[in-house]
């Protein structure tokens, strides 16, 4: 058994310092990001303008911006991506989506998944020129790291995203993780479902952090997979009950994500 596993955990086995092709690949997907948002705008803005008159939700847009990183993956042929599961019951039956975050690379990862999702994103992408405005056009959510008026705001555009029949997509680690453990979750996923009466949507990701570590721009290759699991329902719950809610999602995205890590070949000591 250990010299059937050696293989794949030695391949995981990074030298500290890129390859000089390692570094042109990651020039390439820098370039090819740029040209596919330059480029993806105009098709973005077109979905917009066609379907918005009939599509408060802002589905389709959506929909045409995360086609823009499947795209992107497709056409660096950098990272391997696998998802996994049953997709929720009805693409407009609103969920509040969680994930473990740990890398950038999660956000190309989890659009390969097969319905829309508004995803709550930190504000300083929203100012990035053309991406910044694609996200607007897909009625994806600011929020303010820190303030505490910006992330009540932030809640509120939240709901009014799952009145629209759309479910939103939150980290409830509220960042990515440098190493191998779970970061805490918060409570305002959990609160918010409570308050919407939808159920939770739990996403379990391993691999990403080898795409794009955080603190690091590289781009590298890797393999990950991402994996949705079975509903939480909030049914009779109040917002007494979120922090049980929460530590429940918590060690059920726990429990899968290492079970993907084994998979990997990655398992955590």
């Amino acid at each position: 058994m250990a010299s059937r596993l050696r293989p794949r955990l030695s391949a995981r086995i990074r030298s500290p310092l890129p390859t000089v092709m390692e570094r042109l690949l990651s020039a390439w997907a820098w370039v090819a990001a740029v040209l596919l948002v330059l480029i993806g705008f105009f098709y973005v803005a077109a979905i917009w303008l066609v379907t918005a008159p009939f599509d408060p939700g802002r589905y389709q847009a959506g929909r045409a911006l995360r086609r823009l990183a499947v795209s992107h993956v497709a056409l660096t042929r950098l990272w391997r991506f696998e998802t996994e599961g049953l997709p929720p019951e009805g693409p407009r039956r609103p969920y509040v989506v969680v994930s473990n975050h740990e890398s950038y690379a999660d956000i190309f990862l989890v659009s390969h998944f097969p319905w829309e999702m508004k995803w709550l994103s930190k504000h300083t992408i929203f100012q990035i020129p053309v991406m910044g405005w694609m996200m607007r056009m897909a009625l994806d959510v600011p929020v303010r790291r820190g303030e505490r008026e910006s992330a009540i705001a932030a809640l509120a555009e939240c709901r009014d995203r799952l009145a629209r029949r759309v479910s939103v997509m939150i980290f409830p680690e509220g960042t990515r993780t440098r190493t191998d453990e779970l970061l805490p979750f918060k409570n305002g996923a959990f609160r918010l479902a409570i308050e919407a009466r939808v159920p939770i949507l739990p996403i379990a990701i391993a691999g990403t952090r080898d795409c794009m570590a955080k603190g690091s721009f590289a781009w590298r290759h890797a393999h990950a997979k991402a994996r949705v699991l079975a509903p939480i329902s909030t049914d009779g719950l109040t917002l007494a009950d979120a922090a049980a809610l929460r530590d429940r999602t918590r060690a059920t995205i726990d429990a899968a994500r290492r079970a993907l890590q084994r998979e990997l070949g990655a398992e955590p000591a």
